[in-house]
C-alpha cells in the first residue's frame, strides 16, 4: 500500500489553506450582521411581550409586507402557545389597495367584537378563523412607505379600545418603525 499523498490531496490541502480565517474581512462582516439581526430581534420581541403584558391581551403580531400587501408574520408575543400565527402569511383576500392606503395614511382599525362590528363578512370569516374577538391594528411606517401593521387581537371576549391603549399601539409602532434595525428585516 502506497501511503503517499496524492496530487489532489495536496490540492486539498492547499484550497483549505486559502479558506476564510478568523481576521477574513468577509467573516467579519457576517459575524456583525449576525449580531445586530440579533440584537433587532430582540429589540422587537421585548416591544411586543411589554405591549401585550400592557394591554393585557392574548396575542400581539408584527405583520411584514414583503410583496403588493403580502405579507407573513415576523414576530409574536402569546398568552398561550396555541395562538401562534408565526410565519402565516395569512388568507385574508379583503386586504387590497384600499386598506394598505387607509393604513399608509395613518389611520387604526379597532375592532371590540367582530360578532356585533358592521366589517365586510370576508373580513369577519378571516378573523374567526384565526380566532380573534377583538382587534387592533395600527401601521408601521418606515421610509413614508406601510412597511407592516402591529396587531393586537383579545381572542376569547369583546374589548372596548381606551384612548390610552390606542396611543400605547401607536408610540410602539413609532418606536418599531424608527429603530434603525428594523429597517434590515429584509436582509
Amino acid at each position: 500500500m502506497n501511503s503517499s499523498p496524492t496530487p489532489n490531496e495536496f490540492k486539498n490541502i492547499n484550497d483549505f489553506e486559502n479558506q476564510p480565517s478568523p481576521g477574513d474581512p468577509g467573516l467579519q462582516k457576517f459575524a456583525v450582521r449576525l449580531k445586530t439581526s440579533i440584537r433587532r430581534d430582540t429589540l422587537i420581541q421585548k416591544e411586543l411581550d411589554q405591549l401585550r403584558v400592557k394591554l393585557q391581551s392574548d396575542r400581539v403580531i408584527l405583520y411584514y409586507f414583503y410583496y403588493q400587501w403580502k405579507g407573513q408574520v415576523t414576530f409574536e408575543s402569546l398568552s398561550q402557545e396555541t395562538l401562534s400565527l408565526y410565519g402565516s402569511t395569512g388568507a385574508d383576500d379583503c386586504f387590497n389597495q384600499e386598506y394598505a392606503q387607509y393604513y399608509q395614511d395613518g389611520r387604526i382599525g379597532a375592532i371590540a367584537d367582530i360578532e356585533t362590528a358592521s366589517i365586510h363578512p370576508c373580513h369577519q370569516n378571516f378573523l374567526r378563523s384565526i380566532s380573534v374577538r377583538a382587534n387592533l391594528v395600527v401601521p408601521v411606517i418606515v421610509a413614508h412607505e406601510l412597511w407592516g401593521l402591529l396587531i393586537v387581537h383579545h381572542c376569547q371576549y369583546p374589548h372596548v379600545w381606551s384612548s390610552a391603549e390606542l396611543e400605547l399601539m401607536k408610540t410602539t409602532a413609532e418606536t418599531l418603525s424608527t429603530a434603525p434595525e428594523i429597517l434590515n428585516l429584509k436582509q
